[in-house]
């Protein structure tokens, strides 16, 4: 350009709109001006007070926004950005242009229409409308004679955002204090697994408190290496999150630093994935020194890739041609504060392993037998220790309500007692950093002499559960340990063989299959069978045995 279009445009931060004007007609003409003049496309983006904020020069076809670091988001529904721009050849509103404004959230986006007369030029302009009051997530005025156009901008955007926090209020299915989320699921599975793996996330976002506005999976032929989502999808995500004024977005999948970075930078939102949000729900369960070191080893374990900085490039820590200077940047010393805090918990952890060691070798020598239960997350396995043995460790119908170990005595008849122990649920897809962090915790399986694989038996999943539970026992190195299968929650299946008689069925011969026994850990006389079976197993002069398949329901009628 030449020095006096260059300077043309530099005057144009010195311009202001009045608050009831989206553009003057000064303005306006100028733009209109200065677009003709170079032969591209020019805009400006006003804020509320009128101050021209950016001014952006792009080619014949468009425009190309910038970052607009300056007036973010937050918690507001509109930037308090507006955006007017000259349109070359007199073209509407394009799908961009469209897509901008419920990307960015801007308060509204005008189009001045130009033709070969710089003083007849027309203006369309479009704005954002509440969630579920029309198809698309903003409406389109149409093309009037820039003379004719008549809009008190002050009062329109002040009505605009009242309509749409009205909107969001209508629509709000999760408490005001709570974080609001979409789910997000991306994979090759069949349709029922993806649904079945929603369900669970869906679990663990309650547990978690966040509240479920959507969820959204995609079966795509290849994974997007930046967004995972298609750039399609991901703009759709997007668009609806804000819409419904989500703060967060939570994948299924893990997601690589790369991947969260991008995403987190196209959507200004929070983005986490399913491992991050287990770390979550446990660092808010723990509540012993065990659990506490545990989850924030996990967590710094799971942290510790995903610090970004500027690479190896500019490290003081290689020495040599560019890499003397000052000392360390700020992400090496970020990171050697995490190896030295791991390192840290690591010598506690050991610590904490060695007294439960020696506890456990105690166990052993007084010849008391030990019973451990394992089953997967929300399967009822507090509510049964607590049935069986009159305690009250904590329990809700939450995933992973205890993480802590409890362990209790259960005494029988003629002076005989077991130590029952509690531990922490199993999950499909569990972080490994939470499996290595709490191999010290699992080491309590290894001498037990009993498994009591504890299944809830309502849950529709409830195969696919069995199967992951004998997975990480098997990682574990436990797929030897005798074990006792135990269905639980029968109470909530009594009436399915009128309501399901085939999900009936399915129960039936699963129970048939493991030799299962049938109880409601919360009702203490459907418990005998299990009772009877334990003496069976550690002292054999019991008789009377009862089967497990006709107590307390009568699978089999």
């Amino acid at each position: 350009m030449k020095p006096n279009q260059v300077k043309q445009l530099e005057r144009l931060y010195r311009r202001r709109s009045n608050h009831g004007e989206l553009v003057s007609l000064e303005l306006a003409r100028e733009l209109v001006e200065i677009s003709l003049d170079i032969r591209r496309q020019l805009g400006i983006l006003i804020n509320r007070i009128g101050e021209i904020a950016y001014v952006i020069v792009g080619d014949e076809r468009g425009i190309m926004i910038p970052n607009l670091t300056d007036y973010p988001l937050g918690k507001r529904l509109l930037r308090g950005l507006r955006l007017v721009h000259t349109h070359l050849k007199g073209e509407p509103l394009s799908d961009d242009d469209l897509t901008d404004l419920s990307l960015l959230r801007l308060d509204m986006i005008a189009a001045l229409q130009l033709t070969q007369s710089p003083e007849r030029f027309s203006i369309q302009t479009a704005a954002l409308v509440p969630p579920e009051s029309s198809s698309r997530p903003y409406q389109v005025e149409p093309s009037v004679p820039f003379a004719k156009f008549d809009l008190h901008f002050k009062h329109f955007i002040e009505i605009l955002e009242q309509t749409l926090e009205r909107g969001l209020e209508e629509g709000k299915v999760v408490a005001s204090n709570q974080e609001r989320g979409i789910l997000i699921s991306v994979t090759r599975s069949s349709h029922e697994e993806a649904e079945d793996s929603m369900e669970e996330l869906k679990e663990l976002a309650r547990t978690a408190g966040v509240g479920v506005l959507d969820t959204v999976i995609q079966r795509p032929k290849e994974f997007n290496p930046r967004y995972l989502l298609g750039e399609g999808k991901i703009r759709e995500v997007v668009i609806k999150a804000l819409q419904f004024g989500a703060t967060m977005l939570v994948f299924d999948q893990e997601l690589s630093p790369a991947q969260v970075r991008s995403i987190s930078e196209l959507t200004e939102m929070k983005v986490i994935d399913r491992s991050q949000l287990i770390l979550d729900i446990f660092a808010r369960r723990a509540t012993t020194q065990d659990g506490k070191v545990q989850v924030e080893l996990a967590q710094l374990k799971y942290l510790m890739p995903r610090l970004t900085g500027r690479g190896v490039q500019m490290s003081r820590l290689m020495g040599g041609i560019g890499g003397r200077g000052p000392g360390e940047t700020k992400l090496e010393i970020d990171r050697r504060r995490i190896r030295d805090r791991l390192a840290h918990l690591e010598r506690e952890l050991k610590e904490l392993s060695n007294g439960r060691y020696q506890r456990r070798q105690k166990r052993v020598k007084a010849g008391i037998p030990i019973i451990s239960i394992v089953g997967y997350t929300n399967a009822g396995k507090s509510t049964l220790l607590n049935t069986l043995t009159k305690s009250e460790v904590f329990t809700e119908d939450l995933l992973f309500a205890t993480l802590d170990t409890s362990s209790r005595r259960l005494r029988f008849p003629m002076d005989r007692e077991v130590i029952i122990t509690d531990t922490v649920g199993f999950i499909r897809s569990l972080p490994k950093s939470l499996m290595g962090a709490f191999k010290a915790t699992l080491e309590e399986l290894k001498d037990a002499d009993l498994l009591i694989h504890l299944v809830d038996c309502s849950n529709p999943r409830f195969e696919e559960q069995i199967q992951n539970v004998d997975a990480i026992l098997a990682e574990l190195e436990l797929a030897d340990k005798p074990r006792l299968v135990v269905f639980n929650k029968i109470d909530l299946i009594a009436n399915l063989k009128q309501r399901d008689p085939l999900a009936f069925m399915k129960v039936r011969q699963v129970t048939r299959k493991y030799n299962a026994i049938t109880i409601s850990a919360q009702d203490r006389k459907s418990l005998e069978p299990l009772l009877k079976e334990l003496q069976q197993r550690f002292w054999h002069d019991v008789v009377d045995y009862q089967s497990a398949q006709d107590f307390p329901l009568d699978l089999d009628e």
